[in-house]
């Protein structure tokens, strides 16, 4: 099919080899988004040898709590979004040194307790071999010698060597694994990577084996770093299909880690210049995917850079109680988080993303200075989603996050599969410059208090992106699929942009019930049809009840001011898209005229909405009220 010139809410755009239904103005996945191969480690499971024990660790003590900062990489585009980061004191953002044996480890139970025969192992540039050193000791090794005929207590020199390919394991199950900072290469050439299926000719198959499954949720395997004030780098060469495996694996904790590789390169880019070597090694120093993971449950990511990857930052799918908690998700060439993995995709449980980033995806890295560049969508045979699933259950959970500037979606959520044990919550998020839809569900669903910032034309003219790809799905700023008797609730948010419309909802009966309660509505221009502006709400090939109550509605299509809304200049810092601050000017209007809160709440910024008092409408309560 030929792209029609001018997308209709009717008539979405159509462009080859996408095909839109009616459904898909919401941004449905084409079904060639997966139209490249896409391995992930499928390691069988081998017995494990009981290792050498060291039972105890050095005592850490609690240490401040940390602020930081996301910032949009786009420079002056959008706003700081502030993340207050408060560590357990298990879990420190900053560790003491301590004399002869560098830094000391973060406490061992700061994800739950461990079992009493839990073995700690430690890695470092300056260890050895499997062959030289036991790993139980934070020391390095001395250059030659043994005892006894054994290995001598140092550290390794790798993960290779705890999690050895074509053989077992010499870490068990609840084990806690020290990195110390530095750099560590996974893949063909590493220390230890070699054996098995990792030979010459099949580089791109000397992943890591599945991290070995803890014994329980509160007793689970660890890899983290030994400092978390200087995360080690685990970098992947050599097309090594996946860095950390996590296929099979539960009950784990990863922290406190970089996970990139050394190329600037996307793994099967149309632009030739920006396209990994994949027909004959040497590859170069790029990975494909940073985490897969399948059939897993219990596992806590945190405090981890996932940046750069040539294909996806996480693959993983069939996903039970998982948290992500100060995970970034940057820069990788063709999706931030993909949760389509094939059969058995879909997940259950608690799905709990908190104080992420997911920006940049769908574009390349430049690895020494992390500009992005090469970016592509669909319409040049990329993808570019921040976050996107197959279809799935579970309940979803992402708050305090930043999720920006990725070449497709920001969060599709689309693919939700409306059971009945299925949700999705965001809050307090930022989301802005994703080239489709910034944020959508299905479903039973709730998003407040969040910036949403609909400038889905940020790529136009910029490296591989298309016309078909700027404002895809005609660009609505919050799409929301409605699922018979299950409500959706959009309140307090602070929505704005350029797509055809800011809301738009679709399916549902006369049982389904969007509430739409306490948001400041700004339109903009509409991209696609400059003499317009983007309208309020459209809902599509649906009976749902809306309700609209105590929002702002400001400069949007024919002025429509629906419920009882207040259709007034919200008096914001500052409206422009590039430069869009959500603050209340101290001379707007719309001070106290919100919605009376039944419960205390916190704003975007995390200000306090008491109960009882008058709110203002939007994401953030207005200073000094």
């Amino acid at each position: 099919m030929a792209c029609s010139s001018a997308p209709t809410r009717s008539s979405p755009k159509t462009c080859p080899h996408i095909c839109v239904s009616s459904a898909q103005r919401s941004g449905s996945r084409p079904s060639n988004v997966l139209s490249a191969p896409i391995f992930l480690a499928k390691a069988r499971r081998l017995p494990r040898r009981r290792p050498p024990t060291r039972r105890h660790g050095p005592r850490q003590r609690c240490m401040p709590t940390a602020s930081s900062g996301i910032r949009n990489r786009g420079g002056d585009l959008g706003i700081l979004l502030a993340l207050t980061l408060v560590p357990a004191c298990g879990s420190p953002s900053a560790i003491e040194a301590v004399d002869g044996d560098g830094p000391r480890p973060p406490d061992a139970r700061a994800d739950g307790e461990v079992r009493e025969d839990a073995a700690i192992w430690y890695v470092r540039t300056d260890g050895g071999s499997a062959a030289q050193c036991t790993g139980t000791s934070n020391a390095a090794y001395p250059g030659s010698g043994s005892s006894a005929g054994s290995p001598q207590a140092c550290a390794w020199n790798s993960l290779h060597q705890a999690l050895p390919i074509g053989a077992t394991a010499r870490i068990n199950g609840g084990d806690t694994v020290y990195i110390a900072p530095g750099e560590y290469m996974i893949g063909w050439g590493a220390p230890g990577a070699e054996g098995g299926r990792c030979y010459s000719g099949g580089r791109y198959d000397c992943y890591l084996p599945p991290i070995p499954s803890g014994p329980s949720a509160t007793s689970k395997t660890r890899i983290l770093g030994l400092d978390p004030a200087r995360p080690p780098k685990l970098w992947g060469t050599e097309r090594v299909q996946s860095m950390l495996n996590l296929n099979g694996s539960s009950n784990v904790e990863i922290g406190h880690l970089e996970i990139t590789d050394k190329s600037d390169c996307v793994e099967f880019h149309t632009n030739s210049s920006a396209r990994c070597e994949r027909n004959s090694a040497p590859y170069g120093q790029w990975a494909s995917v940073g985490i897969s993971a399948s059939n897993s449950r219990n596992v806590h990511l945190h405090d981890l850079d996932i940046h750069g990857l040539a294909n996806r930052g996480i693959m993983a799918g069939g996903l039970t109680d998982w948290t992500v908690e100060r995970v970034k998700f940057v820069g990788n060439g063709w999706a931030g988080w993909d949760g389509d993995i094939g059969s058995g995709s879909s997940n259950s449980g608690n799905i709990v993303l908190r104080e992420v980033e997911i920006g940049w995806n769908g574009c390349g890295e430049r690895w020494q200075t992390r500009q992005p560049w090469a970016c592509w969508a669909q319409q040049a045979g990329g993808y570019g989603d921040g976050l996107g699933t197959a279809t799935t259950g579970g309940h979803w959970l992402i708050e305090d996050s930043y999720i920006h500037h990725n070449t497709s979606d920001g969060i599709d959520l689309l693919y939700m599969d409306g059971g009945s044990n299925s949700s999705v919550t965001i809050r307090r998020t930022h989301a802005v410059g994703n080239a489709g839809n910034q944020l959508k569900t299905n479903g039973r669903a709730t998003i407040e208090n969040s910036v949403v910032i609909g400038n889905c034309s940020f790529f136009d003219g910029r490296d591989s992106m298309q016309s078909g790809d700027q404002c895809r799905a005609l660009g609505n700023v919050v799409s929301v699929g409605m699922v018979n008797s299950q409500p959706v609730v959009l309140r307090h948010n602070t929505i704005t942009g350029e797509g055809d419309c800011l809301i738009l909802s679709s399916g549902g009966d006369a049982s389904t019930r969007l509430d739409i309660t306490g948001n400041v509505l700004l339109g903009q221009t509409d991209w696609h049809r400059q003499q317009e502006l983007s309208c309020v709400h459209y809902h599509d090939n649906s009976t749902a009840v809306t309700r609209f109550s105590g929002n702002v509605v400001w400069n949007t299509k024919r002025h429509r001011c629906p419920g009882d809304s207040l259709c007034i200049d919200p008096g914001l810092s500052d409206t422009r898209l590039a430069h869009f601050d959500p603050v209340p000017r101290p001379d707007s209007r719309i001070a106290g005229r919100g919605p009376v809160p039944d419960r205390d709440e916190r704003d975007f910024k995390g200000n306090l909405r008491p109960a009882g008092q008058p709110s203002t409408p939007g994401a953030i309560e207005a200073p000094g009220k």
